[in-house]
């Protein structure tokens, strides 16, 4: 039987595997070898777990212990570390939408203000967000994957029209304006709201926080899409004021999950669908899950 290899997407940039394994510095990959002969060879039956150890079956604190050790001395883990991608995805969502939220809800600017809020929307919204969204593979997060690739591809495609219409590559009249009908940009936001939808539903089992931040981002964007098929102002301005609330929930996730992240505790409760994990000052998991996945492997972020 081949040696078992299993890919680790871990939040840390420091990890140290359990016994003489192996560690983890500056973001470089490590191999740890397995060790002994025979060592895939496991004795089998419910009475062998904690045996091979030297033990006698007993409480569930030493099984786990033995478990531990039996996946240790049987598998090479490749480790390479990751941040939790939705921190920079969510710092780059909170900031176009807040920037353009509060456009479109009125609070400034005029018709030429997406002329000169291009460049970072393109940058911070649409570029960092995507490739947040590229890293979430990584992290085996198919919630955050779909979130930050759908508004960071929106992102994107915002701040291009608006810098070709600076460069007199896109028609003045075709551009989104705030008042004027507009069928086909209605439609982006039709898209985004039933994707965004369906993402604030699977986040209820992640925490409460994405839950509201996503669930205002699709009422948003069915007020826009309103908005421009009726050629009316008051829903994009109803959808604007959604925007900046949503951003500030964005701001909130994203700042929880950086603090944990930098202190390993919970700073920020986030609303997790375990209570234990709401805790001010509860430790981080784990990243070695042998009961829950593949030995090394951390699902998520």
């Amino acid at each position: 039987m081949p040696p078992l290899a299993v890919s680790s997407a871990v939040s840390t940039s420091t990890i140290a595997v359990w016994g003489d394994r192996a560690s983890v510095n500056g973001g470089k990959d490590v191999m740890t070898e397995s060790r002994g002969p025979g060592a895939y060879e496991r004795p089998s039956g419910p009475e062998s777990r904690g045996q091979e150890a030297g033990r006698t079956p007993g409480p569930a604190t030493g099984e786990m212990a033995a478990e531990r050790e039996f996946w240790q001395d049987r598998s090479r883990v490749f480790l390479q570390p990751i941040a939790a991608p939705s921190i920079l995805g969510l710092f780059g969502l909170a900031t176009a939408t807040m920037m353009v939220g509060a456009w479109m809800a009125g609070w400034y600017g005029t018709a030429f203000t997406p002329l000169v809020l291009f460049p970072f929307v393109l940058t911070a919204g649409g570029l960092a967000q995507f490739l947040a969204g590229m890293w979430s593979y990584r992290a085996r997060d198919g919630l955050a994957t779909a979130v930050h690739g759908m508004w960071g591809s929106f992102w994107l495609a915002f701040g291009l029209i608006f810098m070709m219409v600076a460069a007199g590559a896109f028609p003045v009249l075709l551009a989104p304006r705030i008042g004027a009908v507009n069928p086909a940009f209605a439609f982006w936001f039709i898209a985004l709201c039933v994707i965004t939808g369906l993402c604030a539903m699977a986040a209820i089992a992640e925490n409460i926080g994405m839950t509201v931040m996503l669930a205002l981002l699709a009422v948003g964007s069915a007020f826009t899409a309103a908005g421009f098929f009726a050629g009316s102002s008051w829903p994009v301005r109803i959808a604007g004021w959604l925007f900046v609330i949503s951003a500030a929930a964005a701001l909130y996730t994203a700042g929880a999950m950086l603090l944990e992240a930098c202190f390993g505790r919970t700073i920020m409760p986030l609303g997790k669908y375990r209570a234990a994990a709401d805790i001010p000052g509860r430790r981080m998991s784990r990243p070695l899950e042998y009961r829950y996945g593949q030995p090394g492997v951390k699902i998520g972020q």
